[in-house]
């Protein structure tokens, strides 16, 4: 069987020659990091090695509805990016454990019971990175890069000890944001895009 025919195991397009199937990014090639997570002039590479899990942002626009004669318009309103969940491995050391009290106690200090000043104090940047699998002498490359700005733990789960399960201890981490960035050549979000004036505000073009 010759090979060109691997080039028609895709969705055929008009117009066009076949493409073939472009290789898909993968779920399990990636790293996050962690900026000013902790306390001051701490290295946070122990929790990069320790992530088990970390989702991309969700962002979500609120619907303005305006009433009309027979039904109803919709509008995009304000947009809000939902928490993100992360997972880390809780390693013997106790390393990873320390570095997130410690984020938490910037937040909120549990002994004297005093609140931190402002949030410039204790919010963080997260990056995530999706890789291609690169390692060793082979440099990574990053496919596609994300930075969360304006981060802080919203809810940290030590999780339960169990007798009757053989897995790692994970403590799995909330973290909410004020906003987040596509970053490097495949961007999109937080990309320039040129602003679409429209000249009919009923966003219908003339027939």
């Amino acid at each position: 069987m010759s090979s060109a025919t691997l080039s028609r195991f895709t969705v055929p397009l008009d117009g066009s020659q076949p493409q073939g199937m472009l290789h898909p990014k993968l779920k399990y090639r990636f790293r996050v990091t962690f900026e000013n997570f902790g306390a001051k002039g701490t290295a946070t590479t122990e929790l990069t090695k320790q992530v088990v899990s970390f989702a991309r942002p969700t962002v979500k626009f609120e619907a303005i509805e305006l009433p009309t004669y027979n039904s109803r318009i919709y509008i995009a309103g304000r947009h809000a990016w939902t928490t993100l969940q992360a997972t880390l491995r809780d390693d013997a050391t106790g390393l990873v454990s320390k570095l997130v009290g410690q984020q938490v106690q910037k937040q909120f200090d549990f002994f004297e019971m005093s609140s931190a000043a402002a949030g410039i104090d204790y919010k963080f940047m997260t990056r995530l990175q999706l890789l291609d699998g690169g390692n060793g002498n082979n440099a990574p490359t990053v496919l596609e890069e994300w930075e969360m700005y304006g981060c802080y733990l919203e809810n940290v789960n030590y999780q339960e000890m169990n007798y009757g399960q053989n897995e790692a201890m994970t403590i799995q981490m909330t973290i909410k944001y004020d906003n987040a960035n596509q970053k490097g050549a495949q961007a999109g979000i937080g990309s320039v895009v040129t602003r679409t004036v429209g000249t009919n505000a009923t966003g219908v073009g003339a027939v």
